[in-house]
């Protein structure tokens, strides 16, 4: 007996080939349909639904009965012959057998099949349950396609991937929190960013590095934007000539994004579930930089920032609309950002040092990059931390990477879920993470 084990998704691609064979296929029961003599399993994996029907005479009476009373989300095996069938798949499975591999011992507290139906909460105490439902686990086969493709790309252009360490002797950010730990005694924190160390890289030689890996924010949000625990997608170049270096890779990275949701079937399948027809990135991504955000936010909208501050959520909502229908751009790039809204190690504007190179890119209104040329000077670092009001001796070992030679360098720094939850217009960022934490939930 010849058994094949294969992905639901693979029967249907090459129907004609296994068409009469014997297969096997294991599964979670999504449905079950008893008409007396005639049995039908609807069996369900990672890649979709296929149905199997058994009808008396196939195996023995005692196993027929017990087929009929299988429990949905069993997880089980069927063997039989692929044959066509009347179900839209076009392929069903003539059954022989079915073997239990494990059922349920309770009821169910959420059902798959209808778990986008739930509370949210209620989803993330069950992920194990929720993300069984196939379009909920389309969001996270997606996130690991934009994980792949930024690998791809990134290597593509000569970057290395680096691996930095998680445990870090001082925060990153200026302004932002960070989760204290103890390390042998000694006081260490969870890492913003790996900001430092891929600076430290480009600096040793490496020129060009990029990383993916989790980064925590100790920051009390409760919005249905912010993780205190996300995935970055993070590069750092040398030898830039300015952030629009930077600005092209990022552009790069998602245009090719955009290209393989046009070309590749399981993405193109993903974005149908969701009601996306297209990833628009322009031939080039727009640039406003924050002054002219400004005037069009109170110009356009009446919304008026006070000069020199930081977007707020909905001035970036507002851009974004602004974009879409003047520029046809799901994309936006926000430059010049003002030096209080930024951290120590963002170069200046040469002559209005109360601007810096810090940029933002927008996604349908909601920033997704963070980004700049870096300062490389060690004196000129000095000076900025000074004017920020930090302790030099608290960033020696940072700084110590910039007594020895730096070459001009910037870098981004990318919000994998955040990518996810705009691209499929989902309404909180915890459905883009698979074991969300925020300053309420630790578990599961």
């Amino acid at each position: 007996m010849v058994l094949k084990d294969r992905f639901i998704i693979e029967f249907y691609a090459s129907g004609n080939e296994l068409e009469g064979t014997r297969v096997r296929v294991c599964g979670w029961l999504h449905n079950i349909r008893d008409v007396g003599r005639i049995k039908f399993l609807v069996l369900r994996d990672r890649t979709g639904i296929i149905q199997a029907v058994f009808k008396r005479g196939c195996c023995e009476e005692e196993e027929f009965k017990r087929i009929g009373k299988l429990r949905l989300e069993s997880v089980i095996c069927v063997e039989g012959i692929l044959v066509r069938g009347k179900a839209k798949q076009g392929f069903e499975i003539k059954g022989e057998a079915v073997r239990l591999l494990s059922e349920p011992v309770e009821p169910l507290p959420l059902e798959p099949d209808t778990s986008l139906e739930a509370g949210l909460a209620t989803r993330l105490n069950y992920r194990w349950l929720d993300s069984r439902n196939p379009k909920v686990n389309m969001i996270f086969q997606l996130e690991a396609h934009i994980a792949r493709i930024f690998r791809e790309y990134f290597r593509s252009e000569g970057f290395v991937e680096i691996f930095t360490s998680k445990i870090v002797a001082a925060g990153t950010e200026s302004g932002a929190e960070v989760f204290p730990v103890i390390y042998f005694g000694r006081e260490a924190f969870l890492a913003q960013s790996p900001q430092f160390y891929k600076q430290m890289a480009v600096i040793g030689g490496f020129e060009r590095v990029f990383e993916i890996g989790p980064v925590f924010r100790a920051e009390p949000h409760h919005t249905s934007r912010h993780l205190t625990e996300y995935h970055s997608l993070d590069i750092e170049m040398g030898f830039i000539e300015g952030p629009e270096d930077v600005m092209e890779k990022v552009e790069g990275f998602f245009r090719r994004i955009s290209k393989e949701a046009q070309t590749n079937d399981e993405i193109r399948r993903i974005l149908e579930e969701f009601g996306v027809e297209e990833i628009r990135v322009p031939r080039e991504i727009p640039r406003i930089s924050i002054r002219d955000a400004y005037k069009i936010l109170e110009e356009e909208y009446g919304k008026k920032l006070p000069y020199g501050e930081d977007l707020d959520s909905e001035a970036e909502r507002l851009l974004g609309e602004y974009v879409s229908e003047k520029m046809d751009s799901d994309f936006v790039f926000v430059t010049e950002y003002p030096w209080g809204a930024r951290p120590f190690y963002t170069m200046r504007l040469e002559n209005e040092p109360e601007w810096t190179t810090g940029f933002d890119l927008l996604y349908k209104g909601l920033e997704v990059v963070t980004g700049s040329q870096r300062e490389h000077r060690y004196n000129v670092l000095l000076e900025n931390l000074k004017d920020k009001g930090l302790d030099p001796g608290a960033f020696e070992f940072y700084l110590s990477f910039f007594k020895h030679g730096a070459p001009p360098h910037g870098g981004a720094g990318m919000g994998l879920e955040r990518i996810v939850m705009q691209t499929l217009s989902l309404e909180n960022i915890r459905e883009a993470r698979l074991l969300p934490r925020d300053p309420e939930r630790l578990l599961p």
